[in-house]
Parts: structure tokens; sequence; C-alpha cells
């Protein structure tokens, strides 16, 4: 009996490239603009940033007939992708996002429902970045300033207006926490490593050197004892393997909030299990022209308008996640925010 066909957007992505690995039992086909290293049933180069790729994608889908469509594709870092314009940023992360539900709702118009469950990781950073209690799936989308936070708001809220035209295909919005794990890169891991990400020399060279940044805060306890979450990216593999493991539901749109199981931690915490060094600031503003000159020297790859969500506090409530996984609940997420985190640091980190 042939394999299921699973097709993956953003294959070669750290989330893809995990995922991989719990879809042994299905035919892969994977689509980015370069091929994994991991070995796939077939590979095609597409730029979902053009207009054109709606066209090549739905041809694709009708040909090749995946029962799943995983939409992992989004610039998250713009100086490690070289997309820096925030313009081509949105092409590929929210008009991309449309592009694909718009090519699977005609390939179920004109091909029958072929593609019956589609997936869309969206982010806590949807929700903004400060919430003083743990918010629920109902909560409203209040992304703000960092183009990647407005970005996932925006193409979450494509998904969910656009979910009821895929006729036939049930629709999963993942809503996770920090991924974290030995291979992650992102900003608030990179805040806490101090790794001098930039591609300027200088950087370069820190970074053979061992060196580290500091983690920077304002001053205030408040800062230190904001509340963060963590998910493991190995756990929200496991997580939408298990969800395409499942019968489709057709026509259902289903929300879920995902981070590790147990307590938040604090910065504070984070900064004491990371060994970092901590400089406090007089305040926000401080704060975003210190990155902006790191920034603009190349030495870090953190925007500075990622400012309010290294300093504020936005956290979850994950009961409905844990409801629908049921007895599955511990075996799919593996990991608390704790445990996320602390793998995030196979050796204990020096100061510099």
């Amino acid at each position: 009996m042939a394999k299921p066909t699973i097709l993956v957007t953003g294959v070669s992505g750290n989330l893809g490239r995990r995922l991989l690995e719990h879809l042994s039992g299905y035919a892969v086909v994977g689509i980015d603009l370069t091929p994994p290293a991991a070995s796939l049933d077939r590979f095609v180069s597409l730029d979902l940033g053009r207009e054109e790729s709606t066209r090549e994608l739905h041809l694709l889908l009708r040909e090749v007939q995946p029962v799943s469509v995983v939409h992992l594709a989004f610039v998250i870092d713009p100086q490690r992708t070289g997309v820096i314009d925030v313009d081509r940023m949105w092409q590929i992360n929210v008009a991309g996002t449309a592009r694909v539900m718009e090519a699977i709702t005609e390939t179920n118009r004109t091909a029958g429902a072929i593609v019956r469950q589609f997936i869309f990781p969206s982010s806590v950073s949807a929700y903004g970045s400060d919430m003083p209690e743990a918010v629920t799936e109902e909560a409203p989308l209040q992304a703000h300033t960092l183009p990647y936070a407005i970005h996932k708001k925006e193409s979450d809220l494509v998904v969910q207006q656009r979910a009821p035209s895929l006729r036939g295909c049930g629709v999963f919005i993942l809503r996770p926490h920090i991924f974290a794990g030995a291979t992650v890169e992102n900003y608030l891991m990179g805040t806490f490593r101090g790794t001098p990400n930039g591609k300027g020399k200088r950087a370069t060279r820190m970074r053979q050197e061992g060196k580290r940044l500091p983690c920077m805060l304002p001053y205030g306890q408040q800062y230190l004892d904001n509340k963060i979450q963590f998910v493991h990216v190995d756990d929200m593999a496991r997580l939408i393997a298990w969800f395409l493991e499942r019968e489709p539901e057709a026509q259902r749109l289903t929300i879920l909030n995902v981070a590790g199981r147990g307590e938040p931690m604090t910065f504070a915490q984070c900064i004491h299990e990371a060994h970092a060094t901590l400089i406090r600031v007089p305040g926000r503003w401080v704060m975003r022209r210190i990155l902006e000159i790191l920034w603009n020297r190349q030495i870090s790859a953190i925007p500075p308008a990622a400012v309010p969500y290294m300093s504020g506090q936005y956290i979850m409530n994950t009961d409905k996640l844990r409801k629908f996984l049921g007895s599955d609940y511990e075996r799919v997420i593996t990991k608390t925010s704790f445990d996320a985190f602390m793998d995030s640091f196979p050796a204990a980190p020096r100061k510099s």
C-alpha cells in the first residue's frame, strides 16, 4: 500500500528538519528555497513571496495529492535569512500564507477534497508583549512593533478568515511559545546565550574567541519577575506529527496554545541558569538604542523592535492543549519549560 503524501513548506528550517524525523510513514514533498540536508521523496524550490507561486503550488498539489499540508515557511531572522526588507518579509510571511491557502482551495474545488488537513504554526508573539495573566486562545491578537510578531498576527488572522473556504479541509492553528533546544536559534535564546550573531567581522571574531554579549534589562524588579514559557522544538515537531496521524476533521478550525509543561520561568531564573551577565539600563528606550548600535554594527542580529518582547511578560494558558491530547499529553509534550530552556545550554556557558 502506497504511503500517504504530506507536503511541508519551509522544510529546510529548524522545525522542518526536526519534523522530518517523525514522518517515516509518509511520502514527504518539501518546499523551500534551498533543500534540507535530509533526504525527501521530492523537493521543490519555490518562493512563496512571488504571486506566481500560487499557481505553481496548485499544480504541484494536483500532481502529488497530499492528504495534509504543513505550512512552516516564515522569515523569522532577517539577518540570518538575508531578508531585511520588511515588505519582502510581508510578501513571504503573510501573503505567502494566503497563497498556500488559495492553492489548497483551488485544488480542493477542482479536484475534490484532496487536501484534508492544513497545519499552521502561529506564535505567542501574536498576542503581544505585555500580558499580566496567562491568555487563552480567545484573547485578542495585539502584536506590535516587531515585524515578525505583526506578521504572525496577520497570518493567524488570514488562516482564521480563509479556513472555511478550504472545502473539506480541517485547519489547525498552533500558537507555540518561544522555541528552545540545542538546535534552536532565535532572538530570546540568543539573548540568554549572549551570542554575537551578527554578520559583521567583529561578531565573527567574538564568536571565534568565545565571547558573550551580556543580557540587558531596564531597572526595576518587575523586569526580573516577568514570566516566560518555552517549548522544546522537538516537542513541537512531535505535536505536529501527532496531528498528522489523526483522522482529519473536515471543515473544522482548531486553535491551540502550545508551551512546555509545568510552571513558567522568570527572566531572573533564565539569566541565572544561563550563567549570563546582566546589565541594567534606565529604560526600554535606552535598551532599544543599544540594540540599534549593535544591529547597525552587525554585532547582534536582534532587531531593536524586539525590545518589548525581550522585557515584557507573555504567558499562555495551555489547558485546551492538555485536554485535546488527553492521555497522550505527556508523551507528546515531554519537556517542561525549564527542561526545554536548559536543553539549549548543553554545556554550562561561562561569563565573559
